[in-house]
């Protein structure tokens, strides 16, 4: 397929039915089929997994490395260091369809992030991922995009349903004390947790406060993920509650004040209906 073509898959939109969006308003969390073609991710796939190990900096051995840093290997803000990057990360399919369920006029960029999952790599412990994020509202959203089909022992991304309204454990940093914390009291709250394999070209969306996980990768290929948040168009920085969000401010928005729009160099807007 010409490279014309594959983008213009990027910005054509998907149809979101109203059963896809309140699931996703109820359960916080969705997954959508067949949102990319198998084309679109294998041409963007190579150029994401070029820059990720090129920038990778975890490569202690699997048996030196904690629980963390066995669950993946993490790379963020790929968009800047390479413009195919760039031109996958700023598709409007998916920062509309991040915005229809998110209920917003439009989204801005929080960040991307490649999470490649080894051979052999460890599950990814319960938590919830604004706990990192100095946002003012709960307007926010991952999308969660493999690169390959991702079979149950691959570990696939999963969820404990309608947990998003749920308040314990957003004190919580990723962590051995996150699984075993946030673990105990989805079972005791009978939040229901859904694990299951993700298809060639299906994607998830979760709430930045939905609780998620996922198991190990038993496989002897990596798991290739990349996924990009988004946050409301109007989204203002609050005062960060803990050292984590002090950091991510430093680093995404370092120029928006408490209080503020986020609306920095590294979090532009990346679909608005304002704009449409």
């Amino acid at each position: 397929m010409p490279a014309l073509d594959l983008k213009l898959d990027l910005e054509t939109p998907y149809t979101l039915d109203s059963e896809k969006l309140a699931f996703f308003r109820e359960h916080g969390y969705v997954k959508l089929k067949n949102v990319f073609s198998a084309e679109v991710l294998a041409h963007y796939g190579r150029e994401i997994t070029r820059k990720t190990l090129e920038l990778n900096r975890n490569t202690l051995p699997m048996a030196e490395r904690s629980t963390y840093n066995k669950a993946f290997i993490q790379v963020g803000n790929l968009w800047t260091k390479s413009e195919v990057v760039k031109e996958f990360v700023f598709g409007t399919r998916l920062a509309r369809l991040a915005a229809q369920l998110l209920g917003v006029s439009g989204v801005r960029m929080w960040h991307d992030q490649a999470l490649y999952k080894e051979p052999s790599g460890g599950f990814t412990p319960w938590h919830a991922d604004q706990y990192y994020w100095p946002m003012s509202s709960e307007k926010s959203v991952t999308a969660w995009i493999p690169l390959q089909a991702v079979p149950l022992e691959m570990g696939p991304l999963a969820f404990a349903a309608k947990s998003h309204t749920f308040e314990y454990g957003r004190d919580l940093r990723i962590g051995d004390d996150s699984e075993a914390r946030i673990s105990k009291a989805m079972q005791e709250q009978g939040f229901r947790y859904v694990e299951e394999p993700f298809d060639l070209g299906e994607v998830s969306f979760h709430y930045g406060w939905t609780f998620h996980r996922a198991g190990p990768n038993v496989t002897a290929r990596p798991r290739e993920v990349m996924t990009v948040i988004y946050m409301d168009e109007a989204m203002r920085l609050k005062e960060p509650s803990n050292d984590n969000q002090v950091a991510d401010w430093k680093a995404w928005c370092p120029e928006t004040k408490i209080g503020e729009v986020m609306d920095g160099k590294l979090t532009p807007v990346i679909w608005s209906s304002r704009g449409a």
